[in-house]
């Protein structure tokens, strides 16, 4: 530890400096000696240093010692009550930066602007606009809210809380707008989701001759790249380019224009652009690496991080976590527990972060004992921790032990956030739980701190839908304070479908196609309502109707890992080298089920206009047979094991029936994840209880 000696000085601002260097660097040891030193000198209880100590431990991060100094003040004024609540609010405590502001009017101490600010910035954070809008109006009133940095926060505050139009009210009456102004309004449409928004803002941006910054030119990049506008966010490239940015240089530019040409397809230029960079950051790898993998090249994204790994760069825990996340979504089981053995290996593995992706991953490859394992064992754990348990449970099936993680969480004082609810709302309704459902969400609507967005609806849509009460899903979706989305009528199709209610789905059916005419899934799931309803007429006129309009649905994927390799199958495909064995294998199987159970195909999930042989030749043909097929056929059927599949969408009623036949006639069980949850197949039943 460095020491200080002072000579004895009678100006104490010599003292005040020290304390504002030791602030400024966060320099916690030499800040004690100062502080030692203000008593030795008869400075203990100056106001002006007794605030600046206040600083210097808010910026350590110690609070409690923040908090001693300021509760043995003589004197108060408004720079001390603000220092603290600055403290608090930058220590991750909005709330006790909210009751400090409360008790400050108590002691009749006026605010000033960078009390307003904070405080501002404090409801933003906890998403309470009730509250904003009181401070708002003792702006008002005292006259701070023409005062800039007042006026930026309260449009920040309103955007944070969601209320967008009293944001732009506010930016409409500001007397002075600077470029914060502006960039404040490109992220408030940008976290609405309001991308389209957000490139008019910026037009009206240039236009008011306000020269962007390297923040706005991030955020405007992301909102193309988000978007999928690959040509506005050329033209930002281009603008870097003439007005001379060294995007070479800037880590978050960079960043993001590889993003931005990432996720529009385009890698031959994310990778020029990464190629052109003088040094590479862990964020511009990092969205390459991840580019390649969400590609399906996960060849050239492990050849990425290899060299990452081989570079000088430390990986930190963005990467780690990312890629964690690659073989979660993948469920790339020994790619993933190679990566958790590396993690552990280096200190950024040791982030809460990196934990809970490799917790999320473990749960996404069905391995829920080495994920709780885990879990048990993390020196730390937030509310994503304990979301991302309960998630993985739900998606299991296993309602009461999503609920036990729930109740656990609340007993180790982290509160739920809006996440956590939808996670809790969606593991009740995958199990059946209807009663402890509809609890959870009387105590949502309850919640001062978490409003219910329109996912929480669509649980209880589901919810209701898995008992049969349809119209009370209805009901609910009709009277919702939220607009209805595409998602929440889809899911209340589906439990029409369930419960073979055809009139209530034709209605539901014309709401879907009015809302996006040219979403093939709607098609899909109007036809299906109607061929499980036997009503031909309106089946073939909904797959017309798509054809005209000339839409496909997405290609159904399933993969299987054999012997560290993936392997991925198509519907109808016939590239794999052992396609005949598997063939084979699978009409071998189908035989003995005739045989010993009567299993015969489902063919109202084939294709109508071809004929009943053909049918079962292309139900036969469907990827996740053929993967379960070429695991059969590398493991054998007559020992007990689990075969894991994964597929991209919901797995078909033909499929589902079939592989429950098989585990009633094998020894094994087959953990299949598909688009929607895990359906553990045992003993000729399914965990969904054939309901997903």
């Amino acid at each position: 530890m460095t020491r200080l000696s002072f000579p004895i000085w009678s100006n104490r601002q010599r003292l005040a400096d020290l304390l504002r260097l030791c602030s400024k660097g966060s320099l916690l040891d030499q800040g004690v000696q100062v502080h030692a030193a203000t008593f030795k000198m008869g400075f203990g209880f100056d106001l002006m240093l007794s605030n600046d100590l206040i600083d210097v431990y808010a910026k350590c991060g110690e609070m409690n010692r923040a908090c001693l100094v300021f509760d043995r003040m003589f004197e108060r004024n408004v720079v001390s009550w603000t220092a603290l609540m600055c403290g608090h609010l930058q220590n991750g405590d909005a709330r006790a930066t909210l009751s400090l502001f409360c008790q400050m009017a108590f002691f009749s101490v006026k605010p000033n602007e960078f009390t307003f600010s904070t405080n501002f910035k404090a409801c933003g954070i906890l998403n309470d606009p009730e509250m904003g809008m009181q401070i708002h109006g003792m702006c008002v009133t005292s006259g701070f809210e023409s005062a800039l940095v007042v006026g930026n926060s309260i449009v920040d505050m309103y955007s944070k809380c969601g209320r967008i139009n009293e944001a732009v009210k506010m930016f409409d009456v500001l007397p002075v707008k600077n470029l914060i102004s502006w960039n404040t309004m490109l992220a408030a449409h940008t976290l609405e989701g309001q991308g389209e928004k957000a490139l008019v803002w910026f037009q009206r941006m240039k236009e008011n001759g306000e020269i962007p910054d390297e923040y706005t030119l991030t955020t405007m990049l992301k909102v193309c790249s988000g978007l999928g506008k690959i040509r506005e966010g050329s033209v930002i490239h281009g603008f870097l380019i003439r007005s001379g940015f060294r995007c070479s240089a800037r880590a978050a530019i960079t960043g993001s224009l590889i993003d931005l040409y990432v996720k529009c397809g385009n890698l031959v230029k994310a990778q020029r652009v990464f190629d052109k960079l003088e040094e590479k950051s862990v964020i511009s790898w990092s969205a390459l690496i991840l580019g390649y993998a969400q590609e399906g090249n996960l060849a050239e994204a492990m050849e990425l991080f290899r060299q990452l790994q081989n570079s000088s760069m430390k990986v930190d825990g963005l990467v780690l976590s990312s890629m964690m996340g690659v073989f979660a979504d993948f469920a790339l089981l020994e790619q993933g527990k190679q990566m958790h053995a590396y993690a552990i290996k280096i200190p950024s593995g040791l982030e809460v972060s990196v934990f809970n992706s490799t917790v999320d991953m473990y749960l996404k490859c069905g391995i829920l004992d080495e994920a709780e394992r885990l879990f048990s064992e993390m020196p730390a754990r937030d509310v994503v921790s304990w979301t991302v348990m309960i998630t993985g449970y739900g998606k299991h099936g296993f309602g009461e032990e999503a609920i036990r993680f729930f109740n656990r969480m609340r007993l180790d004082n982290i509160e739920p956030d809006g996440v956590t609810y939808l996670a809790i709302l969606s593991a009740c309704s995958h199990s059946g739980l209807v009663k402890e459902g509809e609890e959870y969400f009387s105590e949502l609507c309850q919640n001062r701190w978490v409003n219910p967005g329109i996912e929480h609806y669509a649980c209880m849509v589901d919810l209701f839908g898995r008992d049969g009460r349809l119209k009370e899903a209805k009901d609910l979706i009709e009277s919702m304070p939220l607009k209805p989305n595409e998602g929440i009528w889809q899911t209340l199709l589906s439990a029409c479908r369930v419960h073979g209610n055809l009139q209530l789905g034709k209605e539901v059916g014309k709401i879907l196609l009015t809302l996006d005419s040219n979403n093939p899934v709607n098609y899909v799931m109007i036809s299906n309502i109607y061929a499980e309803a036997g009503y031909w007429k309106g089946y073939e006129e909904v797959r017309e109707l798509a054809k005209a309009k000339g839409l496909k649905k997405e290609a159904g994927q399933s993969w299987v890992e054999i012997e560290k390799k993936i392997h991925f199958f198509y519907g109808g495909d016939d590239t794999h080298p052992l396609i005949e064995k598997i063939h084979q294998v699978l009409k071998e199987m189908e035989k003995r089920m005739k045989q010993e159970s009567g299993y015969v195909h489902t063919v109202k999930f084939a294709l109508r206009d071809i004929d009943e042989e053909s049918k079962e030749d292309s139900l036969r043909v469907h990827s996740e047979k053929l993967a379960i097929g070429l695991a059969l056929l590398h493991g054998g059927w007559d020992e007990a094991r689990v075969i894991r599949v994964f597929k991209n969408l919901r797995i078909c009623g033909d499929c589902h029936d079939f592989i429950k036949c098989l585990s009633k006639m094998l020894k094994i069980v087959f953990l299949v994840r598909d688009a929607n949850r895990f359906h553990q197949f045992k003993d000729g039943l399914c965990s969904c209880r054939d309901y997903w």
